[in-house]
């Protein structure tokens, strides 16, 4: 991942209500949530949830799927391992011993919202 990559992906997460929907389905996992149901367990009006899954989407922080009538949105989890390893690419100036732990925080990334 490039530094203009990594500023995207953080400048569309620097809103609540975008962090808010992007930590939904990093919790939900691959199998992803519809729209609808995102909007109501955020209690978020559809029309408003609409252009923020869709600036997470141009960022490339989420999947989406079309299932019959609806959208389905899942955490990109490629994308989550990218911006992980662009912040801890230096971690203490390349000694191993003092990042001891962090090499286990990247995530599963082989499911997609269709195999659930």
């Amino acid at each position: 991942m490039d530094q203009i990559t990594a500023k995207d992906a953080f400048a569309a997460l620097a809103h609540d209500t975008r962090l808010s929907v992007f930590r939904l389905l990093v919790r939900q996992g691959p199998r992803g949530l519809p729209a609808l149901e995102i909007a109501r367990r955020l209690g978020a009006p559809p029309s408003t949830l609409s252009s923020h899954l869709a600036s997470l989407k141009r960022a490339g922080l989420l999947n989406a799927e079309r299932r019959h009538r609806e959208i389905l949105y899942a955490a990109n989890l490629a994308a989550v391992n990218d911006i992980v390893r662009f912040l801890l690419d230096d971690c203490c100036g390349g000694d191993p011993t003092a990042c001891a732990g962090l090499d286990g925080m990247v995530l599963p990334t082989t499911a997609t919202p269709s195999d659930a």
